[in-house]
């Protein structure tokens, strides 16, 4: 009971991977041009894990659920402007260098007051359950993974299910740079694609790339750790009330990992 990790390792470039973790964001969209302050709160929490056949093999549920929130810094008050609450029960398999993720949740997303009464949007009940399976495969440094989501429920109707997932990580295998206490710091990078029948199956790109410092005392690496990333984005909007608009951004992020 009560795994301390998922056998499912966090997506480091999915910009809805539940964690904690905040960004300051330069976006360009059909919405606004202005500076974005992202936030999200976030986490899987392991409920019970049972063995496999063998000492590589397992199984696991989990609870996840977070809240992404975006804020205009260039409002006079740095206004809310869009939230999406998500909350699934994921079900993660590992054998060896494979691990599988199927995962059934909700979203739901809402704009922020500030925002509504300053400019009078047009509001979207965007809310939908969706099923997804992600395979994932890691060799020596590399993780590559693929899959992709169908959305059994969905509001509005003409809401679109099919959604397409892959991507590609890497970590270094050693540190390049040691910081005294605080520990040593390694080289990351991810590619995260997703691809929405919603939007005639064009391309979500989220690229980020940084380092992830641990701190090191005499058992070896925390299992707590941050990364400091630089993020860019190029796509359908992944903001819930914003999904028909295309954007773009930059930024820089920090990412909790309790």
């Amino acid at each position: 009971p009560l795994p301390e990790k998922d056998l499912f390792r966090q997506l480091l470039a999915d910009p809805k991977e539940p964690r904690f973790q905040v960004s300051v964001l330069r976006a360009d969209s059909d919405v606004h041009y202005s500076k974005v302050g992202a936030v999200g709160f976030g986490e899987n929490f392991g409920i019970a894990r049972w063995p496999g056949r063998d000492a590589n093999e397992a199984w696991q549920l989990n609870l996840s659920a977070a809240v992404f929130a975006q804020f205009d810094l260039d409002a006079p008050s740095d206004e809310l402007v869009n939230a999406d609450y998500i909350v699934g029960f994921p079900v993660s398999y590992r054998n060896d260098r494979w691990s599988v993720r199927v995962r059934f949740y909700h979203q739901s997303s809402h704009l922020g007051d500030e925002y509504l009464l300053r400019l009078h949007p047009d509001r979207v009940n965007l809310s939908f359950e969706s099923v997804e399976t992600l395979v994932s495969y890691e060799w020596e440094r590399w993780r590559v993974y693929g899959g992709g989501e169908y959305l059994v429920a969905r509001e509005p109707k003409e809401l679109d299910p099919g959604i397409l997932h892959v991507g590609t990580e890497y970590r270094a295998g050693a540190p390049v740079l040691h910081i005294g206490t605080l520990g040593a710091a390694w080289p990351v990078g991810g590619l995260d694609v997703k691809s929405r029948k919603q939007h005639d199956w064009d391309a979500e790109w989220s690229l980020k790339l940084g380092v992830e410092l641990r701190p090191q005392g005499e058992a070896g690496r925390s299992e707590r750790y941050w990364n400091l990333l630089l993020e860019l984005y190029e796509g359908p909007s992944p903001y819930g009330q914003f999904y028909t608009y295309e954007i773009r951004y930059w930024g820089l992020g920090l990412v909790l990992h309790l």
